[in-house]
């Protein structure tokens, strides 16, 4: 579960947050008792050399012994019917010099003290005073039980806020995964997406809808294409159809020239189905895609296509180039969009007329010395299966230039149809230009 997932997360970092300063003040505190005690002692030894130089006995202190310590070691007790302080090596030694003093732990009746032996002024051995560690420990135990309980009650608060706080973030994330789960189940792709915010999970739900969105007009466009294909297979079955079944009926008794006319019928429109089928192939497997874009140079894709329909047609086409620079595109998808171009040119350029193929810069036009192409018309010849008035009964799939539009929309450029300036049509495309190294 990603909330419990990420809840968790956040509560090692909230613990990870609240352990490293609760370490340190624990520590901080510790080291602040100790010196503070340290000073006491201190303060202490300093109030009992000045009681004893003015010969007086020190006042009483329950938390503290004092002793005097001779210069042989013998150890005399200052406060009455208090036991006597353990005497080390290092004290004797401090008593015996006369100077210096020394610092140690000891424990008296199982009571942990601090000692510090310090030599008297007039160097008539040293005086020792002990100091309970009592009272710090109950001090040091009171911190560490307080800020323990204070630490396990903040990060249970975290915790707590944590999941209140994820369970708030992760609910759109929550209603956009009910609503894949729906459009997956249903497939129903005009399902409305959640309301998008401006954080994290609005882009993702702002990336899904563009997703869906892809999808749905990816849906209708292969609606549309079995809808037209569909209608425009019809008419050359319904005629294949047709000469078959005069043919079946006939049985030999059509005259040669009626069987010969038949027969070309069948031709005609088989080559028609075959590319027809081809193209509707085309389109709907967009066989390119695999490919990458890379600087193409566009006079030597247009001198290709222009060799290869001398070859083939006879006619006369030119290529001229302004100032070309390369153009960022697919190579063998660029070299069908010229392909079709220059088809659609020869299809209806009348015998006789040059097909002229001219690049200025990144764009590519083809012109012909047909009909031309009427305003109206000019954005509609690139839409699939379009036919414009006066061209129902020139041979072709009415795809071509919608193949050129795709694929040419695929490599981010556009495609245009324009008047010529002398009559006939002039079909090209713009293409991106391709980055200059350095």
């Amino acid at each position: 579960m990603l909330r419990a997932r990420i809840g968790l997360v956040v509560l090692a970092s909230v613990l990870l947050a609240i352990a490293v300063p609760v370490v340190a003040a624990y520590r901080g505190v510790s080291t602040l008792v100790a010196e503070q005690l340290d000073r006491s002692l201190a303060d202490r030894a300093d109030t009992v050399l000045t009681a004893l130089d003015l010969g007086r006995a020190p006042t009483a202190r329950p938390d503290t012994v004092e002793q005097l310590l001779d210069p042989d070691g013998t150890a005399r007790p200052l406060t009455p019917g208090a036991a006597a302080l353990p005497v080390s090596e290092r004290a004797r030694e401090v008593a015996r010099a006369g100077r210096g003093a020394h610092q140690e732990d000891t424990e008296l009746a199982g009571t942990p003290y601090g000692v510090l032996t310090r030599a008297r002024p007039d160097g008539r051995g040293a005086v020792m005073v002990g100091q309970t560690y009592a009272g710090a420990e109950a001090v040091d135990d009171a911190f560490l039980r307080r800020i323990t309980w204070t630490s396990a009650a903040a990060a249970a608060g975290s915790a707590l806020l944590s999941w209140l706080v994820l369970g708030r973030i992760l609910r759109p994330v929550r209603r956009l995964a009910h609503t894949a789960e729906h459009i997956t189940t249903t497939r129903d792709l005009a399902t409305p997406l959640p309301a998008a915010g401006r954080d994290e999970v609005g882009r993702l739900t702002r990336a899904f809808e563009s997703m869906v969105g892809a999808l749905r007009r990816s849906r209708e466009q292969q609606q549309r294409l079995v809808q037209d294909a569909s209608h425009e297979l019809r008419t050359p079955l319904t005629s294949v159809r047709g000469c078959a079944e005069l043919l079946q009926r006939a049985r030999g008794r059509l005259a040669p020239e009626d069987e010969e006319q038949i027969l070309a019928t069948l031709v005609t429109e088989t080559v028609a189905l075959d590319e027809l089928v081809g193209e509707l192939v085309e389109l709907a497997t967009d066989q390119w895609t695999a490919e990458d874009p890379e600087p193409v140079d566009l006079p030597t894709v247009a001198g290709d296509s222009a060799r290869r329909f001398r070859r083939r047609t006879g006619r006369e086409i030119t290529v001229t180039a302004e100032g070309p620079v390369p153009v960022l595109a697919r190579p063998r998808a660029l070299q069908r969009c010229v392909d079709n171009l220059v088809g659609n040119a020869v299809k209806f350029s009348p015998d006789g007329t040059p097909v002229e193929i001219r690049v200025t810069g990144a764009r590519l036009a083809v012109r012909d010395h047909g009909p031309g192409i009427a305003p109206a018309d000019r954005r509609a010849v690139f839409e699939r299966f379009y036919r414009a008035v006066g061209t129902q009964s020139t041979p072709g799939s009415g795809l071509g230039l919608a193949i050129v539009h795709d694929l040419v929309a695929a490599d981010h450029g556009s495609v245009f149809a324009t008047a010529a300036p002398s009559g006939g049509a002039e079909v090209g495309f713009h293409l991106p230009e391709a980055p200059r190294n350095g």
